[in-house]
């Protein structure tokens, strides 16, 4: 079988960022890595739960919504894909959009989206708090990141 393609980036080396993953069409794939893999330093279930559902909610409330097609965790638990319609929105433009939502997402001040066992499977382990946090932290890894730092 063919390797894909973000099994051949080395994630020994691999450091957080924003990074473009693939083109399929007119869908662009964004991974917006938190941490290094093999650290021992991942996301936790309630952390990766939780800024999923903050920045999901204000992605697809915010100004690009249309151009919005997927954001949600990966299973590495290093970080978060962000699908989008590049005939809605440029690399450029994905970069700023990213910064913006989640420093929005740090400063979020209100219940926690979807927090009910009508919205959400598991929605126990969602707190606000873990993902200001990580949206905090995921602002200062991405500070100063333009379109020309997004490849690995």
């Amino acid at each position: 079988m063919e390797r894909i393609a973000s099994f051949q980036v080395d994630h020994n080396k691999l450091q957080p960022g924003l990074y473009l993953s693939r083109r399929d069409g007119d869908v662009t794939t964004l991974d917006l890595r938190f941490k290094k893999p093999n650290t021992g330093d991942l996301l936790t279930n309630a952390e990766m739960h939780s800024v999923e559902h903050v920045i999901a909610t204000l992605l697809r409330n915010g100004r690009a919504k249309d151009a919005i097609v997927y954001f949600g965790p990966m299973g590495c638990q290093t970080g978060f894909y962000l699908l989008f319609d590049s005939r809605q929105l440029s690399d450029a433009d994905a970069v700023a959009l990213v910064k913006e939502t989640f420093a929005a997402g740090a400063a979020f001040d209100g219940p926690m989206p979807g927090k009910s066992p009508a919205e959400c499977g598991n929605y126990i382990n969602l707190d606000t708090a873990l993902a200001k946090a990580q949206c905090a932290y995921y602002c200062g890894v991405i500070d100063g990141w333009t379109e020309e730092k997004l490849a690995y």
